[in-house]
């Protein structure tokens, strides 16, 4: 039987006899009563099947997984439990690393190698996997910082990190994920925006080859994803007659499980494709087909994917070359100018579906806000203000103190649409109206709110107007 001891201080002990018949003591420290009764419990049944040599009960087993590393430590040296596997960092990370490379893209393996190398030097090779507490996590965050890298690529490599050491865990090799904590704000600063104009793309068609036209107008005007996307896309995919291509999505096909998405033939991409379509070979298979669309498809079989193209340095002379200056970001800022006016005639679930990212994605780092919104915004909020102004001029005319007349054929005969009911109309006058009710009883009155001249009742569309436009029926 195992009893429980608590000294001044509050500290708890737990003391039992081996199978060795020694008197044996776990301290737990300040725990209340009923947790250090309920470890009695669990250590009696320990002691119990190490003296029997029986296996140990399913829920035991259970708590016993569960525990933390310190308490596991103190059952190990005395001899109740084994002591648990340790591995070093260096040795379970270059583990990952190999696993990983039979199921994910090149791209994808050079980034975790990355990662990899800069937690070996970060935090030490031969550090035990176990000794790394969410202090050294963070750590390993300034380690990052200190290197002056931008926020969003922090985010991305700590969740690697944090990725790594989850794998850790299942693996039971550590109880908690020291990164589980540790954050870094995934965002689009405003200094990596920037907007590529109609006009600047045009500038840098104008001084392209025909392969770059292509890749630029397929970025630019498309929405896709470079070099990837653009490289990929096929012939066979693009549909003039229904003005719709297929786009294989590696990316998305990776994490999100679609291979393809649909993407409209825009009239501002069209004619670029037509082009293409009219310069390439017979039996040429790529749009970005050619010598040079073959040379870059097959520098992204080598380790590092579609990282291998290296369309940057091109691209920074054509850049040049238009006479304007490079801008942050250079392709992705193409996709993100393409769905920022996209948004602007769209939902943005149906923009986001066409790019392949989603409206979270999207806000969060693709759409950008332009000039033209605060002038649009300048120019609303204007006309609010006419309006305004022009509603209290009406209003103070109005109010004049004393009887008013209106000239009935000016106010109610509008393009024959009423007739004239009477002549002049006056109004607010001091003779007292017959206590006879409001509701009106001339017949003729009755029979003209019948006639076909009177004002049908809102929300009705004329027939005319529907003969003239067939989709107002389908638009009630």
């Amino acid at each position: 039987m195992a009893s429980i001891s608590k000294d001044p201080s509050g500290n708890r002990t737990i003391q039992y006899i081996g199978a060795d018949g020694k008197r044996r003591s776990i301290r737990l420290g300040k725990v209340s009563a009923k947790t250090a009764d309920s470890w009695k419990l669990r250590i009696e049944y320990l002691a119990n099947a190490v003296a029997s040599r029986l296996p140990l009960d399913p829920e035991t087993a259970t708590w016993l997984r569960d525990i933390g590393e310190v308490l596991a430590a103190k059952l190990a040296k005395v001899g109740l439990i084994p002591p648990r596997s340790s591995r070093k960092l260096g040795e379970f990370l270059e583990a990952y690393l190999e696993g990983r490379k039979h199921d994910s893209k090149p791209a994808t393996v050079v980034t975790i190698h990355r990662v990899v190398d800069d937690l070996c030097k970060a935090l030490g090779r031969d550090t035990d996997l176990r000794s790394i507490g969410p202090e050294q996590a963070e750590g390993f965050k300034a380690f990052y910082q200190g290197k002056q890298l931008a926020a969003a690529t922090i985010h991305r490599r700590l969740k690697s990190a944090r990725m790594f050491f989850d794998r850790a865990r299942k693996l039971k090799l550590i109880s908690e994920n020291p990164f589980a904590e540790v954050q870094a704000k995934n965002a689009n600063p405003p200094d990596r925006q920037h907007f590529i104009s109609i006009a600047d793309t045009e500038k840098l068609i104008a001084v392209s080859n025909p392969t770059w036209r292509t890749i630029i107008a397929l970025a630019r005007y498309g929405g896709l994803r470079c070099p990837s996307e653009v490289l990929m896309l096929r012939w066979d995919h693009v549909d003039f007659a229904t003005n719709r291509m297929t786009v294989s999505s590696p990316k998305t096909e990776h994490h999100e499980g679609r291979a393809y998405r649909v993407v409209p033939i825009f009239g501002v991409l069209r004619q670029c494709l037509e082009d293409a379509y009219e310069l390439a070979e017979p039996g040429e298979v790529y749009v970005v087909g050619g010598k040079q669309g073959d040379v870059y498809r097959s520098s992204a079989q080598g380790q590092g994917g579609w990282v291998g193209t290296n369309l940057r340095t091109t691209f920074e002379k054509i850049v040049r070359r238009a006479g304007l200056i490079q801008w942050p970001r250079l392709f992705q800022n193409l996709r993100s100018s393409r769905e920022t006016e996209l948004v602007q005639n769209h939902p943005i679930h149906v923009v986001a579906a066409w790019l392949g990212n989603t409206p979270k994605i999207a806000i969060g780092h693709y759409l950008q806000t332009l000039e033209a919104d605060f002038d649009k915004a300048v120019r609303e909020s204007g006309a609010e203000s006419g309006a305004v102004s022009v509603q209290n001029a009406v209003q103070t005319a109005s109010d004049r103190v004393g009887p008013e007349t209106t000239n009935a054929t000016g106010s109610l005969e509008i393009k024959a649409s009423r007739r004239v009911m009477s002549d002049s109309v006056a109004y607010c006058t001091t003779e007292q109206l017959a206590k006879v009710g409001l509701e009106p009883t001339n017949r003729e009155v009755l029979d003209f709110e019948s006639s076909a001249y009177a004002i049908p009742p809102l929300g009705l569309v004329p027939t005319d107007y529907r003969r003239f436009h067939p989709g107002a029926r389908e638009a009630r």
